[in-house]
């Protein structure tokens, strides 16, 4: 595969996997925010970006419908709902030859979606309603993929991309709601430490999941080590990496590529420790330190990634697989 191709089907993935949880997460923290109180409202709004790992405009006033219209359909932010479904069908327009023809149709779909509102028609409407089309039509694309796209090295680059991307964000939110929490926060958690660990596992869709293992009693630990060690659900850390090491094991096997090399080795490593760590030890040690570990991580695996397939120096693929 051309690393151009591979390259596209990487990123459009990306884009559509962000795009979809920040409507995931905006969704979220509009519905619980009449819950809150004055107090802590704008803390929460801070928290929002934070987890989405993007700046707020300067001199930006943080009111619901500032923060819609800039995570939604602001062109100036690059990573935007507006933004990122755009990104994904240039992408999949880059490539149109290597998806199936279902797949381009649900991406046109998703875009004109997007394109046909904004933020005053949207607002005098039902914004759920927006952001639940948006999930539906991403959940769409991938189910599409994965059963209209032949699973060779494509597909795999597909997973790495969506499973990449998904572990950042799912990190970055852990650490925003659970990371830098104090010891007594964990010990004599408040109604608003209750109300963040809720706005975490749905951001996750991950409440009802949890409530089926732990029941609806919220603790700090048991949500820690539910979506950072669980191996069982998709928008757990330990899952996503587990399926992202398995997706670039795959891609090796099509492309002949040796799997001692960087791009094996620090998923594996990554895999590995999530499979021995105890959530207790983590927490007592430093969540937040542990989960800044994971990020930095991501971005190692993202720029091995590039290395070894897409940016690399035309003499590595050259030289024998034996050297």
């Amino acid at each position: 595969m051309l690393s151009r191709v591979a390259d596209n089907l990487f990123w459009m993935s990306r884009y559509l996997e962000r795009a979809e949880h920040t409507a995931r997460v905006l969704s979220v923290s509009l519905d619980l925010r009449l819950e809150r109180s004055p107090k802590t409202i704008q803390r929460s709004w801070e928290r929002l970006f934070a987890s989405l790992q993007i700046d707020p405009p300067e001199g930006m006033n943080l009111t619901p419908y500032n923060i819609t219209q800039t995570l939604t359909f602001d062109a100036t932010n690059a990573s935007s709902i507006a933004a990122c479904v755009a990104g994904a069908r240039e992408n999949a327009r880059q490539v149109r030859e290597q998806i199936s023809s279902e797949m381009w149709e649900q991406i046109n779909r998703l875009s004109l979606e997007v394109k046909k509102n904004n933020i005053n028609k949207m607002w005098r409407g039902q914004p759920h309603e927006f952001f639940q089309a948006v999930k539906e039509g991403a959940h769409l694309f991938q189910g599409i993929s994965d059963s209209t796209m032949s699973h060779g090295e494509g597909w795999h680059f597909i997973q790495v991309g969506q499973l990449t991307e998904r572990v950042g964000n799912v990190a970055a939110l852990l650490d925003v709601y659970l990371g830098e929490a104090a010891r007594e926060t964990r010990e004599q958690p408040t109604p608003e430490d209750y109300l963040d660990w809720i706005t975490l596992l749905r951001s996750c869709t991950a409440f009802e999941a949890y409530c089926k293992i732990y029941t609806a009693d919220l603790k700090f630990n048991h949500i820690a080590e539910f979506l950072l060690l669980n191996e069982q659900f998709p928008h757990s850390i330990h899952f996503a990496v587990r399926v992202m090491e398995r997706a670039l094991n795959s891609i090796a096997e099509a492309t002949e590529t040796r799997k001692n090399t960087r791009v094996y080795r620090l998923p594996g490593r990554l895999r590995s420790t999530l499979n021995y760590d105890q959530i207790d030890e983590v927490v007592n040690n430093n969540l937040h330190r542990y989960l800044e570990n994971i990020l930095a991580q991501c971005s190692h695996i993202h720029s091995a990634i590039y290395q070894t397939y897409i940016d690399y120096p035309i003499e590595d693929k050259l030289a024998p697989a034996n050297q």
